[in-house]
Order: C-alpha cells, then sequence, then structure tokens
C-alpha cells in the first residue's frame, strides 16, 4: 500500500491510536477526554484526536485545564498536531500563549525499499549500542548538532531500552573512536509500524551518506523484525534525503510550545 491516504488512515490507527499503549516506563500518561498528557521527566507532550465535533469552548476549557496541569508540576510541555486535524486548533492554542516549533513532515514507506538506501563511507563503522556511555556521548552528539541541551537524551533512552528492550535499537556512527551520528529505530507492537528518530550527523561529516547508511541499516532491522512500514516526523533537513528515497509525505506535524 503506497497510496497516500490510505497510509495517512494507517498513521492515524496505527501510531496516534497507540500512543499510551507504549510508552517508556518513567512516562507518566492521563486522559482528559480526547486529550492525553504525558508528563515525562523532562518535558510534557500532549496528544489529541477527534477533536472535530468538540464545541469551541469546551476545546478552550481542555486547552486551559492541560496548561494548568502542566504549571503545577513547572513542566513545558508540547501539544503535538497534525496539518489533517481541526484547523482552528493552532489559532486556539496561539491565543493561549503557544509558540509553534519547526513544522516537520510526516513521511512513510515500505521498509523493504530501503534497506539498500546507503552504504557506510570508508572510516565509518555503525554498530549497535545500549551502554550507558554511549548513551551519553549521544546526547551530547544531540546537544551540539542542534544547539540545545540534550543531556535528558541519555535517561529517555536508557528508560526505553529498560522498558522495552525489543522495542528499540540505538545505533551510533564512529570514525576511529569518535562517534559523528546516530539514529534509532523505535518500534510499535502490535502495529506493521516501526520510527525513524535521532538521525543526526556532525556538522562536518555531513554530505557523505552517514544519514543514508542509517537508515538502511535500521530499515534491515525492520524488515527482520517483519515491520513493514516505517515512519518519519521528518525536519527540513531529512525530509528531502527521505523522499528521494521514495518515502510518501502524507501530512504535517508541528510542536506547539508552552512555557512556564
Amino acid at each position: 500500500m503506497t497510496d497516500s491516504a490510505a497510509l495517512l488512515g494507517l498513521h492515524d490507527d496505527q501510531v496516534r491510536g497507540t500512543v499510551a499503549d507504549r510508552l517508556p516506563s518513567g512516562w507518566k500518561p492521563s486522559w482528559d477526554g480526547p486529550v492525553l498528557r504525558v508528563a515525562t521527566p523532562a518535558r510534557g507532550i500532549v496528544f489529541a484526536r477527534h477533536l472535530d465535533a468538540v464545541p469551541g469552548d469546551e476545546l478552550d476549557a481542555l486547552v486551559g485545564r492541560t496548561i494548568e496541569f502542566f504549571a503545577d508540576q513547572g513542566l513545558p510541555f508540547e501539544w503535538k498536531t497534525y496539518g489533517h486535524d481541526r484547523p482552528d486548533l493552532p489559532g486556539r492554542l496561539a491565543a493561549t500563549g503557544f509558540a509553534p516549533g519547526p513544522e516537520e513532515t510526516v513521511v512513510i514507506g515500505p521498509a523493504a525499499d530501503l534497506v539498500d538506501a546507503g552504504v557506510a563511507p570508508g572510516g565509518i563503522r555503525i554498530r549497535a549500542t545500549t551502554a550507558p556511555d554511549d548513551l551519553r556521548r549521544i546526547a551530547d552528539l544531540q546537544s551540539e548538532v542542534w544547539n540545545a541541551d540534550w543531556s535528558w537524551l541519555a535517561d529517555d533512552l536508557a528508560d526505553r531500552i529498560a522498558s522495552g528492550p525489543d522495542n528499540i535499537v540505538v545505533l551510533v556512527a564512529e570514525a576511529g573512536s569518535t562517534i559523528v551520528s546516530t539514529a534509532w529505530l523505535v518500534i510499535l507492537p502490535g502495529t506493521e509500524f516501526a520510527s525513524l528518530w535521532g538521525g543526526s550527523t556532525l556538522l562536518g561529516l555531513r554530505g557523505r551518506g552517514i544519514y543514508r547508511a542509517l537508515v538502511a541499516q535500521r530499515a534491515r532491522i525492520a524488515v527482520q523484525r517483519g515491520i513493514r512500514y516505517l515512519w518519519v516526523d521528518a525536519s527540513a533537513d531529512s525530509g528531502p534525503i527521505l523522499r528521494r528515497l521514495g518515502l510518501r509525505a502524507v501530512t504535517t506535524t508541528t510542536p506547539w510550545v508552552w512555557t512556564p
């Protein structure tokens, strides 16, 4: 199945519809009607579906209660919106103090189509890891690439590995003993999907095919695990690469961020 509308329907049912069933143990969920509020050690995340029939005043009240919920914990949080959802939601979030983060493109395609996406260039070795020291080095690399504090990531990855060791594969690409790129595969148990997360490469080594090699390695693992589809919330940098590899754009997603 490669029709964009059909892939979007699968994504809504199998990816968005199963969020609460696959959270790491350190993530604490609670529901308020159609809104799933998740408190993580670093921030909050809000997922919501089926908002079209909610009257405007009730939706505004939901937003207000969600702000109070995370404000009481002193947590910043993001409300994850989608381009094919209720069109007035972003405006309602903006009116209550949310700020939009970078828009990402949701791309999906068969895992089998990506197994030959690329090979590691000479001098680069790709390996899987669960070692705590490597997880800290991954967090350091992400902090450098994104120019932000990603120190929380080491604990988050460790939590995911401990919560479901068969549902995540963390990869690093090394030049000698230096980690130069990272990526992980997150498997959604009980679905046909896995997701490509964390693909980041140090600035000086971009354009050499390391990202594509990490895509191919994760695709091969996914196929070995019986996964049919790969999905990515793709940035402006990775989206064009993934679309050239054959993934289809099905919608967009934007994090709307509220900060205490």
